[in-house]
């Protein structure tokens, strides 16, 4: 049984059918977008002013059936790109999204990124971490949940561990493959019917919010590693370097790299958005930390042979060898049409937002006790 709640009276139908006409322009677009094969809702195409209880039904089940078949991924990429979606948009979706009974895993996630996309963008610019508390997020939502009785339950009280667990990491990489994401996960998975209380609501909705900041900040901090590393590479004289596993050739010009990093620099100003190609941002910075020679960290390790010594012994390893710097050569590099499609294959590959499993269990001290 979930906690009660304050009953809201049913609305009527010139209210359910206004909610739908606002929405559904937005659902037409992500049907088109996402080549949904759902027929079009005959009243709600022809923006009906006064339709019959049989229209409001048959909107209402289209929304449905359109629900059932939106993956969470589809909205997030919908939301980054289209122009349809102000934040009046998203408190529609939203209340759209809450008033639905059908408490799906599918559902709660699209609950918690459209959540953390409204914050997001009504969220004062100046406002830094010390300064994202539950009562600031709350006055955020306000809008959408009302005024909440901000007394959080012990077990959410395991978010703030994930987070600073997030703080301390050093790298992209470290936060991807560290366990630490997939914490976040079970914690919104174990909360079960929890999840939507309103103040679990804003307490994931911080969680989520400071999650993209440590996000944005690490990829900014690989970006520049990476581009301090090829500034390193250019002064020792080395030209090409081996990227393959961040997708690039095998013998990579130092000076496109550099070419391509700034343009991602460029495209991530915004903050973390799905359709980015972290795996080749994390493994091109590897690919750049091996071939100077130091671990993931940046520290430096001891040189064994000498960088043309290095290159030659990279080189006959074949493929097996992880990385082959090659000095003064200067093969063809990608063709464009070739790189886009590569990043194009990675944006395909990442899952979406922060769906990258980690290894590490979640065990948090007081987990969240079970609905009765």
């Amino acid at each position: 049984m979930t906690p009660s709640q304050p009953e809201t009276p049913t609305p009527d139908h010139t209210t359910l059918w206004a909610d739908a006409r606002r929405l559904y322009p937005i659902y037409a677009e992500l049907a088109r977008e996402f080549v949904i094969d759902l027929p079009a809702c005959p009243d709600l195409e022809s923006a009906v002013d006064s339709p019959s209880a049989e229209s409001v039904g048959q909107a209402q089940q289209w929304f449905a059936e359109m629900d059932e078949r939106i993956q969470v991924h589809q909205l997030r990429q919908f939301l980054q790109t289209s122009t349809l979606v102000n934040p009046e948009g998203i408190i529609a979706l939203l209340k759209h999204l809450l008033d639905n009974t059908a408490h799906t895993d599918s559902m709660r996630d699209k609950i918690d990124f459209l959540l953390v996309q409204y914050f997001s963008q009504v969220a004062p610019t100046d406002l830094d971490d010390d300064h994202a508390d539950l009562a600031a997020v709350a006055q955020g939502l306000e809008p959408v949940l009302g005024t909440v009785d901000l007394k959080p339950p012990v077990w959410l009280k395991a978010l703030d561990r994930v987070l600073d667990s997030a703080r301390r990491c050093r790298s992209l990489d470290e936060l991807l493959h560290g366990g630490i994401l997939e914490q976040g996960r079970k914690a919104k998975g174990q909360a079960g019917e929890l999840f939507y209380l309103p103040v679990a609501l804003v307490a994931f909705t911080r969680f989520g919010y400071l999650m993209r900041r440590a996000f944005f900040r690490l990829m900014l901090a690989d970006l520049n590693n990476i581009l301090e590393g090829l500034t390193q590479l250019e002064e020792k004289g080395i030209e090409t370097i081996d990227c393959r596993r961040a997708q690039f050739s095998a013998q990579e010009p130092v000076v496109r790299l550099r070419m391509i990093c700034q343009s991602w620099k460029v495209m991530f100003q915004a903050e973390y958005s799905s359709g980015q190609p972290l795996r080749m941002l994390v493994d091109l910075r590897a690919s750049v930390d091996a071939a100077l020679g130091r671990d993931a960290g940046g520290t430096a390790q001891p040189k064994t042979k000498s960088a043309p010594a290095a290159a030659a012994a990279a080189a006959g390893a074949g493929a097996g060898s992880k990385v082959s710097v090659l000095r003064r050569q200067a093969p063809a590099p990608k063709t464009e049409k070739a790189h886009a499609e590569s990043i194009a294959k990675a944006k395909k590959a990442d899952p979406p937002d922060f769906e990258i499993s980690g290894a590490a269990e979640w065990n948090p001290d007081g987990d969240p006790p079970k609905a009765q």
